[in-house]
């Protein structure tokens, strides 16, 4: 008798496609920080992140516009403008800002406190459960980015300021996430990041002139690793991400970029020949296993997880929705 052909269930497709739109984002934000490096020499915070906005809308629109996909229902809004001042506006241009005052080691370390916030403001305002694998998880890999941050620490100093700008994009970031998470509910992922990409360049339009002079002394490596940051990092990266967090709990998708000091630490040694010293490679070990451990379940009793009955019930009704619809799409071009 002949075994019959394994068929996947539509939620196990979702999660598998979820999961993949994770780690593109990842990739590509950790990519980020490679470019943000030559193109932050050569234009100021503000000017940087109207750049890369720019870019990025202009490519979602067009996106938008072959897909048909039109306005964002009502319902949508109030997240998309939130998240759009909230984490493509002054997120963006205080992380710019913050990491010309402080070097590197701690930025990151201040940066990293976000998806720890972000999981208690989830947990507050969207009702999210927090198991303790997820908390354990993120408890290991914040202890990873520790080390990475303090192995990065350069003999620069870091100003009050700077810090203070780094706790405040880890503040935005994390409460931009959180008001994206309910317009997802209304609209599509390419709807939602596409907006809020709008809302963030026209909140960084006085910064129009800044650019403008930047751009006519800045050099052509420079500009186009700011447009490379518009195209990818952005318009491509927080669309997988806004499809991967329709899918799942932020407070776990907050754990899971936690492998972004990992990856980093991977390109700067790749394409900067920085090589890392052994407090680096052990604290970017420790960033990938606390991924691991969020992001795993329990081999039984998993049913009664709270998080993962969540995440279940989430994916099965994007899946029942869009088999309902018609609307099942990639995971890049949702």
């Amino acid at each position: 008798m002949m075994n019959s052909p394994r068929v996947e269930s539509p939620h196990r497709r979702a999660q598998l496609l979820a999961a993949g739109a994770a780690s593109v984002t990842v990739c590509l934000w950790a990519s980020a920080f490679v470019s943000i490096r030559s193109a932050g020499a050569a234009y100021s915070p503000g000017a940087l992140a109207l750049g890369r906005l720019l870019a990025g809308a202009l490519v979602l629109g067009v996106v938008c516009v072959v897909r048909g996909e039109g306005l964002p229902p009502r319902g949508a809004w109030r997240g998309i403008v939130l998240s759009g001042v909230l984490w493509f506006g002054l997120y963006m241009v205080v992380l710019n800002w913050g990491e010309q005052q402080v070097d590197a080691g701690t930025a990151a370390l201040v940066v990293n406190i976000g998806p720890i916030l972000m999981a208690l403001l989830a947990a507050r305002l969207l009702g999210e459960a927090m198991p303790s694998r997820l908390v354990a998880g993120m408890a290991v890999s914040f202890a990873g980015a520790v080390a990475v941050g303090v192995s990065m620490s350069g003999d620069g100093g870091s100003s009050v300021l700077g810090v203070l700008l780094c706790l405040v994009a880890a503040v935005t970031y994390a409460g931009g996430v959180v008001a994206q998470k309910p317009a997802l509910g209304h609209a599509s992922a390419l709807q939602v990041t596409t907006f809020g990409c709008l809302v963030g360049a026209v909140l960084c339009l006085p910064f129009a002139g800044q650019l403008v002079h930047d751009a006519a002394d800045a050099p052509v490596s420079a500009t186009l690793n700011m447009v490379y940051l518009g195209v990818f990092p952005t318009a491509l990266a927080f669309t997988t991400w806004a499809y991967a967090l329709a899918r799942t709990s932020a407070s776990r998708m907050g754990a899971t970029t936690y492998a972004v000091p990992a990856l980093v630490v991977l390109m700067s040694w790749l394409f900067l020949d920085e090589v890392p010293g052994l407090l680096t490679l052990a604290g970017g070990a420790l960033c990938l296993a606390g991924v691991a451990v969020s992001r795993s379940r329990p081999r039984s009793g998993a049913a009664t997880d709270p998080a993962v009955v969540a995440d279940d019930v989430t994916s099965d009704t994007a899946s029942r929705a869009e088999v309902a619809t018609g609307n099942s799409r990639p995971c890049t071009g949702e």
